[in-house]
Parts: C-alpha cells; structure tokens; sequence
C-alpha cells in the first residue's frame, strides 16, 4: 500500500487501533521521550504515540514503526517473507542467462515493472515545499532531547540525501543530527556509510557538498533510509519496490538535489568539506549505551520547507527493546531470501535477537553436506555488507528453530565442543561498539553449533551425551569459596543448557584471567562448557539483560578464555562480560554509561500520567536499569 501522506498513515493506525493520541502539552525536552520508552517497552512494542501539543506548530509521531503490525502496515504486507520473496523471483527473473528471443522478449515486462518502481523527477513544487522558511530556524521544529546527558536535542528519523559527486547516484541513509545553532547541525555520519563516502569524494574534489534531509512522508521512504541495500541502490526506488508505486521527487529550493514531493518537512542545506569538523555527543544510542563525543562535519542548513499539515517524525533508541528492533524484524525477513540467492545457498533462517542490537549476535540455521561448512557461513556473512560488524554468530542445523531460543541454546551445550568448535576472527566492527580496544576494528566469534561429521569430531564430542545439571547445586557453593564471586545463576541448567552467569567484582589486574584459571580446576563445573562473567549488580537471573550486558561488553579474542581441564568431560569457554577499565584490564578508551532518564523526569511524567490520557500506568524502564549506572554524564570514569 502507498500512503500518500504521513498523515495518512497515522488514520490508518489508528483506525487499526495501533496509535494513541495525547492532546495534553508535553515538552519535547525529555518529556516525550520518557513516555516514549516506556511504551515501547510494552509487549508487541506498544502503541505509536502522536503528541499533539508540543508548543510548536508541529504535532510529533514517535514510535510509529515499533510493532510488527505497524511494519506491515507500513510496507503493506501480511507477510514479511513475501517482500523478500517476490524480490529475489524479480532479481532471479532478469539475472537468469537468456538463450533464445523468445526467453529475451518474455523479460521484458519484469524489466518494465522494475522501471516503473524507479523514483521519477517533476518539474514546480510538491507538497513538501508549499511553505518554505528562506531565512531557516530549526527552532521551529519540536526536536526532541532524549535523555538529559545527551550532547542537546538531536533529530533521529531522517532520511539524509546526497550525490556522488561523479557518478550523480543518490544515497538516502539515516544518521543522527545534533542541533548546535538555527542553521546549524552536526551529520553524524559513519565511516563504514555511504554519505561518508560521497563526502570523501567531495573532499577530494574541494567542492561542497550539497545535502537534503527528508522527514516524515511515506513510511516506506523512512524504512529504505535504514535499509542494508548495495552501494549504488537508489533506497528511494526500494521505496517504489516496496509501495508498488514510484516515489515522486522535486528540485530542491535552494540546492542542487532532489527530494520527495509528499514529505511532510525539508531541511536543505550544504557541507563544507574544506571546514573543520564539529564535536558532536554525546547520544543515547540503540545499544542501550551512549555513544561518545567524536567528531564530525557541519551541515548548514539554507531553507526549510514543510507541507501545511505537517506532522515531525522522530524515534527514541536505549536499551533494548525500542521502534528499532521491529524495523531490524523487518530487515532480516525482507533481506534473506536475496542472501540466500547471491551470497550463502544453504542458509536457511537468520535471526537477530533484540538483545543483541542488531551487530552483536545473529543466529543461522543452514543444510550442511560437508566439514567445515559451519566456518564457511561465517566467513561468507562476515564479509557480506552491514554483516561485517556482526560480532558473535552461532551456525545451527536447518531443523533447528533459532527463533526458539531454548531449542537454540540447548543444540549450542549439545553440539559445540569449545576446544574444537569455536572460530575467531578479525574484521571491522560497528562504530558504536564500545568494547573493542581499536575503535570501530576488533575480533569475532564464531560457534559451530552444527552435528558434526566423522572428520570434524572430538574426543569429548565422540562421548555419550552428558548430564549438565548433575553438579549444579555444588556450583553454588563457589560463592562462598571465591569473595569476588556474587551470585550464580545455574538456572538454565535444568533445561540442559550448558551455560552459568555468574555477578563478580573485579578487585585487581588481570583478575578475569586469574579467577578462570582457578575455576578451571573446580571438579563442580566439569560438565559445563560456558562460563559467562558480568559485573555485580547485573541480574543475572534475567537472561535477557544479562546477554546484552555481556554482547556489548566483550571483544571475543581479548575477553573469551578457551580452556582445558584433562579431568573434565567437557572443554570450557570463559567469557569477561564486564566493564573494562584503564587499571586492571589495559583498556585505553572511554566507556560509555548506560542510557538511563534522570529521576526528576521518572517524577514529572509518573505525575502527569493521568493528564496523559494513555491508559494504565506504565512505570519508568530507568527505574530497573538505574542500579547499572556508574556516572552523572555518559562517560565512566575509566579506572572507578
């Protein structure tokens, strides 16, 4: 379905009984992010929240995409799969070798529709441009604040446009905005992103680079902005794609790109590639961990337009679950078909857990016909895209259910052997993560959880299947043997999941190396094959925060002990899931806190609640996660 207007979509969730509309004023500055969290934190993602008094002339939509119902809403689907299915029969379709006429001729209405989802330039104005602002005041626009150590408010659900200089190719991505002045942002770009690149060779070349960001309009254009396509992929025709209708474009007032017709607001400006960068942050990020100050280009901004109706777009990112995780649900059906077609035949399933933040952890399930082939998926998916940044992978058999995660770790304790299935590897890592000790460059970790051939077995794994809940009471008492040691959760080992948490207070240098080699020697943790360290006071018992505490936290070859104990039946993986800090563990960045609201907006919105017209009390997320946090800015001290 194309939605002609944002607007539009807004009815139509509502008339899904998907939005809720608040006509009480609620300040952008913190305010509505706060309610925003707490929504999306509900079960199915919650409700879209359209704030309508925002002491601007601006209502805001958050959380629109933030429920798989809205995202297929959205995309006007039933069915995810059925976008990336009908993608790869369209790309299967025009790549397959044509040996006759006949097969030549029978392409070309494949070819046609293909054409007519590309993105079509008009000549006067859209709908984006009937009020325009010359002299340009992003104060106009109800930006939001998210957090109160956030660097200052910062726009969050742009599409970024810009041109290889070149070649003339557009690139629509999504990056972060902070506001500095009226007309001035900061583009918060990665190094691994197209417009990064555009702005390289813009640099080269010692030109400006012209930019528009579009806000609002067509969901479909909002997705194709975050979407993991090709370089050189016009997002603007996956749009069309996804819409089954092309995406009408207009010249830009007052630079030389396009931008969409039916957006609600236009943000036009430039980027002096010869200028000096700006410092930009710090942010609370989808990790659920800020990420740190850095430097970046100005963007300047020249013209504003809007549609007269205009609605402001924005999304709220933290700790996990938030909108995004749905928008990543999305990504990993849409794109796995066409994965499977040009990159790994035998893959079966993909799944990203959301307490993995999109790069951390991702599941496979593939058909396997000879040794080695578990390795052979890692290495082709690390070297596939925005894969690159993954930074665990587990690799499990086609039968195997990975959205089931109980099956899943069960076949991980059954089928890997830590001495003989565990692969590292070296690459680039996502930007925002914090715990590698080069920045945005660290290692991976691979487990083959597949059964495994005659050639590929061990001598632990030739064994008869062991019980792991045997000596689970006795591993408790380790609490009382080890002062550091503060709590143990055995809990998954009643469902023959090989895996211990265990809450510790490091006290000295090197002490994650020195309390493994003492726990190797505990005849108690004989049949367990994993070990997984964080600091006190994580709730262990929540599986949950627990593996996004340690996902986050760990760069696999400097933070994973693999391990051997001839006495024991199995061998052991011991992972340093903690903070690490400038004394003890040598690491020289900074290390982000973890993204909480301050208590004196828990307070105002926990007042005002009623005035809210929501519904039933929803409490603060930051009043669970607050405990974590061990600084007033975004920054922890690196040696407390």
């Amino acid at each position: 379905m194309a939605f002609d207007s944002l607007r539009e979509f807004i009815e139509k969730a509502e008339r899904e009984n998907e939005l809720i509309r608040i006509k009480e004023y609620v300040n952008p500055y913190l305010e509505q992010s706060e309610i925003a969290d707490r929504m999306s934190k509900q079960t199915g993602g919650g409700k879209a929240l359209l704030f309508e008094n925002t002491g601007t002339a601006f209502p805001v939509l958050i959380n629109a995409l933030g429920s798989e119902k809205r995202m297929k809403i959205a995309l006007g689907v039933e069915n995810f799969d059925d976008i990336g299915n009908d993608l790869t029969a369209l790309l299967s379709k025009i790549s397959k070798p044509k040996e006759s006429l006949w097969e030549k001729l029978k392409v070309l209405p494949e070819l046609s529709k293909l054409a007519s989802y590309l993105p079509k330039t008009g000549k006067g104005r859209g709908r984006s441009q009937e009020i325009i602002h010359r002299q340009p005041d992003l104060s106009i626009l109800p930006v939001l604040t998210t957090w109160s150590r956030d660097g200052g408010p910062f726009i969050t659900l742009p599409q970024v446009i810009t041109k290889d200089p070149q070649t003339g190719i557009r690139n629509v991505g999504m990056y972060r905005m902070q506001i500095f002045d009226k007309d001035l942002c900061g583009m918060h770009w990665h190094r691994h992103k197209v417009g990064a690149r555009h702005y390289a060779e813009y640099k080269k070349m010692g030109l400006k680079m012209p930019v528009a960001v579009a806000l609002g309009g067509d969901p479909v254009c909002t997705y194709s902005a975050t979407a993991p396509l090709p370089d050189n992929i016009d997002e603007y025709m996956m749009a069309g794609f996804l819409r089954k209708k092309s995406i009408r474009l207009v010249k830009a007032i007052t630079q030389n790109i396009e931008v969409p017709e039916n957006a609600d607001i236009i943000i036009e400006g430039y980027v002096d590639t010869a200028e000096d960068l700006i410092w930009e942050g710090p942010f609370g990020d989808h990790t659920g961990f800020f990420s740190l100050p850095d430097w970046y280009p100005k963007f300047h901004v020249t013209c504003i337009t809007h549609r007269k109706d205009a609605v402001y777009p924005a999304t709220v990112v933290g700790i996990p679950p938030m909108e995004d995780a749905y928008i990543a649900l999305a990504t990993e059906r849409i794109f796995l078909p066409a994965m499977k077609m040009s990159l790994v035949p035998e893959l079966k399933d993909m799944n990203i857990p959301v307490a993995g933040v999109a790069h951390n952890l991702t599941l496979i399930s593939a058909s396997k016909s000879y040794p080695g082939q578990a390795v052979k998926i890692m290495n082709s998916l690390w070297g596939a895209g925005q894969m690159m940044f993954n930074k665990m992978m587990i690799v499990a058999d086609e039968n195997i259910r990975i959205h089931n995660y109980r099956e899943t770790a069960q076949i991980l304790s059954q089928n890997t052997e830590p001495a003989n299935d565990i692969h590292f590897s070296r690459g680039p890592l996502d930007v925002l993560d914090h715990s590698a000790s080069h920045f945005a460059y660290g290692s991976k970790i691979g487990f083959d959880a597949m059964r495994k051939l005659p050639e590929e077995l061990s001598d632990n794994q030739a064994k008869k299947e062991i019980d792991f809940s045997i000596d689970a009471e006795k591993i408790l008492l380790l609490k009382e043997r080890y002062s550091e040691i503060r709590e143990i959760n055995i809990n998954l080992l009643n469902n023959q999941i090989s895996v211990v948490f265990m809450s510790i207070e490091k006290q000295k240098k090197n002490h994650f190396k020195y309390l493994t080699e003492r726990l190797l020697k505990e005849n108690s943790l004989s049949r367990i094959k994993f070990i997984v360290f964080v600091d006190f006071p994580v709730d262990i018992f929540d599986i949950e925060m627990s593996t996004w505490i340690f996902a986050n936290n760990i760069e696999p070859l400097r933070d994973c002990i693999v391990s051997s104990n001839p006495e024991h039946l199995v061998s052991h993986l011991f992972i340093d899931g903690t903070r690490k800090r400038s004394d003890w563990d040598n690491f020289r960045r900074d290390w982000p806190d973890i993204v909480t609201s301050d208590t004196e907006t828990v307070r105002l919105v926990n007042e005002k609640w009623e005035k809210y017209g929501i519904g039933e009390f929803i409490s603060s997320p930051s009043e669970k996660y607050r405990i974590l946090a061990l600084s007033k800015t975004a920054t922890v001290e690196n040696n407390e």
